[in-house]
């Protein structure tokens, strides 16, 4: 069923950042009636989830896992289509295999018996923890991610209405804590802890609530789209221009201007004056205060209190090609360093890059062979690393850091991998700050510690601005798919009718 909610025209949206959140803004907001154009600083959409093309590979620039596919087909819904008209998504089983220091490995499937042997195998006493925890996990989901996820957070009474439920689910706790409650051995414990990582938090630090997403990627599976979330972009630029909307990439925004406290449009870099009605910001949020509003007078969201702010870690990537094809390897892979928490300490309170390091390897020719050339293998690798608070010069430091992530995999999982590289390129946490505009070059925005999310994150309605809203990983509720196609729910339910615009 198409939503409107009025069939008032003219009334004009701008949606300033092409992300998943941003551009899942900008489909409900166009099946409301609003005409919407989203501006994209980069030369193709999709932000973070951009895609390289060279040598004939094609490299997912972003993320690559999707866990909760109903947040997409809600989108093509409100257009009254089916995503499957659009984008092909497939189930992956094994979820990923966890590949530890001493090589040992864990196929993390959706298959509950395999599971239960393979923890049998390790820690006979942790099957029964296993059973405990997921049970949590579900608790958790039902409340933080089910019930509160899309919902506003921007007033303190929303706040104190959820505490109480907060509170018994062990938020103020780690995730790490957390686990250890059912766990016993350290791998385990490692196990069923990494996760935060994928939504740049620490898993000792990182509150308890989102040990939800154990029980999400059971619930809903762990999901491929076919020809790359680049096909998922594709799919929402066609929705928006369905819409009757407009992408306009090379369009860098200079200023989000203001007008008697009200957002009214904004200035690019070009000098071109857009007016809107409503302004999203899809940006970093410490950028947009900080440099789109940094004429307007802040009075929460100042300097000082950004730069006091704890930011997530950052990524360094690298994209290659190989001449040949590694079939014994899963779609998503993890491969673990020898050391667990004093890296973690390294990355996130010592801010100091580390001789060590854990990887995350995604192979996605191994689902679909389409992304490579015949008989051969795209990748890309992936290692948490501190933010530009560390002080390291990616430019003199970044070749070195990747040929030790090359002998790592080398050593591991892909013999002769030097012999077969066909092509290559690397993303650097300077890459985050000056081509991603990320303050910092932190990959995900502020870090999602307790006293930095839901209430106490930026709000995704302007605490210093009327008419602009945010949206994405920066916001409310946090990093990953879910979590920005869930800020885009956020913003839909802020934003007013048209008709009753103020």
């Amino acid at each position: 069923m198409i939503r409107t909610d009025s069939a008032a025209a003219g009334a004009h949206a701008i949606v300033i950042g092409s992300g998943f959140g941003g551009l899942a803004a900008a489909v409900r907001l166009g099946a409301r009636g609003y005409r919407v154009t989203v501006l994209e600083r980069l030369d193709q959409p999709g932000g973070r989830a951009a895609v390289h093309r060279q040598d004939g590979y094609t490299f997912d620039a972003g993320p690559t896992i999707i866990t909760a596919p109903y947040l997409f087909e809600e989108l093509w819904t409100l257009c009254g289509k089916r995503l499957a008209d659009d984008v092909t998504l497939r189930s992956l089983d094994p979820f990923y295999q966890v590949r530890f220091d001493d090589g040992d490995a864990v196929n993390y499937t959706a298959d509950l018996e395999s599971m239960r042997q393979q923890i049998a195998r390790i820690e006979p006493r942790d099957v029964a923890g296993f059973e405990k925890f997921m049970a949590a996990s579900r608790r958790i989901y039902d409340v933080a991610f089910a019930e509160l996820a899309d919902v506003p957070f921007h007033r303190v009474g929303t706040l104190l209405k959820a505490a109480p439920k907060l509170i018994q689910l062990r938020g103020f706790t780690s995730v790490y804590s957390e686990v250890c409650r059912y766990f016993r051995d350290p791998k385990m414990r490692l196990l069923f802890s990494f996760h935060p990582l994928l939504i740049g938090g620490n898993p000792f630090s990182t509150t308890a609530y989102f040990c939800l997403i154990s029980h999400l990627e059971r619930s809903m599976g762990v999901h491929y789209a076919e020809g790359g979330m680049g096909s998922l972009v594709k799919g929402l630029v066609g929705l928006i221009e369905g819409q009757g909307g407009t992408v306009r990439c090379e369009s860098t925004v200079d200023q989000i201007l203001v007008e008697g406290g009200r957002a009214t449009g904004v200035r690019l870099e070009s000098g071109e004056v857009l007016r809107a009605d409503v302004v999203v910001s899809n940006a970093d949020v410490a950028w947009t205060y900080q440099a789109l509003l940094s004429k307007h007078q802040r009075r929460k969201w100042t300097d000082a209190r950004l730069k006091r702010a704890d930011y997530s870690m950052s990524l360094f990537v690298w994209y290659f090609g190989t001449t040949r094809r590694y079939e014994d390897v899963h779609h998503h892979t993890m491969v673990l360093g020898p050391r667990y928490r004093e890296l973690l300490d390294d990355i996130f309170i010592h801010k100091r890059l580390a001789n060590d390091f854990s990887l995350y390897l995604h192979r996605p020719s191994a689902t679909d062979p389409t992304l490579a050339p015949p008989g051969c293998d795209a990748w890309y690798v992936l290692a948490p690393v501190p933010n530009l608070l560390s002080g390291t010069n990616w430019a003199e430091q970044g070749e070195e850091f990747r040929q030790r992530v090359q002998h790592r995999l080398e050593t591991t999982l892909l013999p002769g991998l030097g012999e077969h590289l066909a092509t290559s390129r690397i993303l650097t946490p300077q890459d985050f700050r000056d081509r991603l505009l990320s303050v910092n070059g932190a990959a995900f925005g502020l870090e999602p510690k307790l006293f930095q999310s839901a209430y106490f994150r930026p709000h995704n309605l302007s605490e210093e601005v009327q008419g602009l809203y945010l949206v994405g990983a920066g916001t409310h509720p946090g990093a990953g798919l879910p979590g920005v196609l869930s800020s885009a729910r956020v913003v839909d339910k802020l934003v007013p009718p048209i008709a009753s615009r103020a």
